[in-house]
């Protein structure tokens, strides 16, 4: 799910980079309607490099946090009112680093176990994104788009696409590999 511009770039800032930030994020999986279904976040617009984003609650690993795990917990209950009793860790997921922020980005998976009211913090997120989790298994849902940032023009990239929203970058792979664990699971 990289851009194959971006793998030899990555592979290379991965190896140098020794003075990253550290963030973690979470795919938080709960019943809607007794369907499974996952949230992601729409960034709010703002300066930073991921503005307007789509992206899994998180953020940044704060000096009071007691690792990686509880960043994920404590920034998905600021950002979209989830508290942290409600969130059971399943697992943690493959790190990645991301170059255009400098972030080394840990990603967690979880549940809940009855359906969730969630509240979106303003200065933050835009909007909360509910998806089926039966989407992220259909392969007619993986396809490619060509997008600009300010690090790439015009590069086609893999994503997903869900209904309208398309989801590529450092969330599209943490899906894949998510993806990946739910299908080895099912046996698929």
């Amino acid at each position: 799910m990289a851009a194959v511009e971006r793998l030899d770039e990555m592979r290379h800032s991965a190896m140098k980079a020794q003075n990253h930030k550290e963030a973690s994020v979470m795919m938080l999986v709960y019943p809607k309607n007794d369907i499974p279904h996952f949230v992601l976040i729409e960034r709010a617009q703002t300066k930073g490099k991921h503005s307007g984003q789509i992206a899994f609650p998180g953020g940044r690993k704060e000096k009071t946090d007691v690792d990686n795990s509880y960043t994920a917990l404590r920034e998905t209950e600021e950002e979209i009112g989830i508290s942290i009793e409600h969130q059971h860790l399943i697992t943690s997921l493959t790190s990645l680093y991301i170059p255009p922020s400098n972030y080394m980005v840990y990603p967690y998976l979880a549940f809940a176990k009855a359906e969730l009211q969630f509240k979106a913090q303003p200065s933050e997120v835009k909007s909360i994104i509910e998806i089926e989790l039966a989407e992220l298994l259909k392969d007619q849902n993986v396809s490619k788009t060509v997008l600009s940032t300010s690090y790439m023009k015009e590069v086609s990239v893999p994503c997903f696409y869900f209904g309208d929203v398309m989801v590529w970058g450092a969330t599209a792979m943490m899906l894949q590999e998510i993806k990946d664990y739910f299908l080895q699971a099912s046996g698929n």
